[in-house]
């Protein structure tokens, strides 16, 4: 389940905020926010990126803009162990009653990933074939999310550029104007402004957004990774202590010991239950 990420949003509202508060407090005392806001440096930074964009990107890669922007903003929820430990309860039922008796628990499951390789473990299919869809499908996946992805870290590349040649322009009308030193300021400010702007967008909205995209992109690889072996052990029979060994590897090592020693302590109870009968 995708839930609101809360550290997106609140990074990049702390990011301006200490951008506004080391403007305001700076040790000249003349800090004055409506000196950083002129229309001519946005003008060269939004118009220049948009502009690059429409060239680089056809219509359908624009298209899915929003729909990539808002991922940033949401987190997947998986729960590793709790799957695992679903798996687990899944091949003992396999093992006692027959792989037809999960089948009315696949239209329950909300994954739809786990659903289509469980539709093809209940049919029959040869693991093989199984693992070789599901990989193809978890190839596919991170082939659009790359995709998707490359549209913001184009952004972050061409936006400290177009930064750099509204520095150049500005640099152009201050040197064509040395004799009128009135002009010498607001020409200095496109200079300088247009620079500040396309760092800003770049290293606080644009690549660290994408980086988020990545890094949610790796952890639903591993999640899909788990479940392809979750799925391929049901199927095939394995017993739930062996499948048990071979999924936990996947789960942080903390995790897995202090399990590992709460099911040694069960079993060690229920021996010495039957031993006193």
């Amino acid at each position: 389940m995708k839930k609101l990420d809360v550290l997106t949003p609140v990074g990049i509202i702390v990011g301006i905020i200490m951008m506004l508060a080391a403007v305001y407090f700076n040790d000249a005392g003349t800090g004055r926010l409506d000196d950083f806001i002129k229309m001519a440096p946005v003008l060269i930074v939004t118009g220049g990126l948009v502009s690059a964009i429409l060239i680089n990107f056809s219509m359908e890669d624009l298209r899915s803009v929003p729909k990539t922007v808002k991922e940033a903003f949401q987190n997947n929820q998986q729960d590793t162990k709790e799957t695992i430990d679903s798996f687990l309860e899944m091949a003992e039922l396999a093992r006692r009653e027959g792989l037809l008796s999960i089948e009315s628990e696949v239209d329950e499951m909300r994954d739809p990933f786990l659903q289509k390789g469980m539709r093809l473990a209940i049919d029959g299919e040869d693991p093989e074939i199984i693992k070789d869809i599901l990989t193809a499908d978890i190839a596919a996946m991170k082939s659009r999310h790359t995709e998707s992805r490359e549209i913001l870290e184009k952004a972050g590349e061409y936006a400290p550029a177009w930064g750099m040649i509204g520095t150049l322009v500005g640099l152009v009308l201050m040197l064509q104007n040395l004799d009128d030193p009135s002009s010498l300021g607001p020409s200095m400010a496109i200079a300088l402004l247009t620079t500040l702007y396309g760092s800003l967008l770049a290293n606080l909205i644009f690549l660290p957004m994408a980086n988020k995209l990545k890094s949610n992109t790796k952890k639903e690889v591993y999640f899909k990774q788990i479940t392809v072996e979750g799925l391929i052990g049901v199927q095939s029979g394995q017993s739930p202590k062996k499948l048990r060994d071979k999924l936990y590897a996947f789960l942080p090592k903390a995790i897995s010991e202090a399990d590992n020693e709460e099911s040694k302590g069960k079993e060690q109870t229920l021996e010495g239950d039957l031993g006193a009968g």
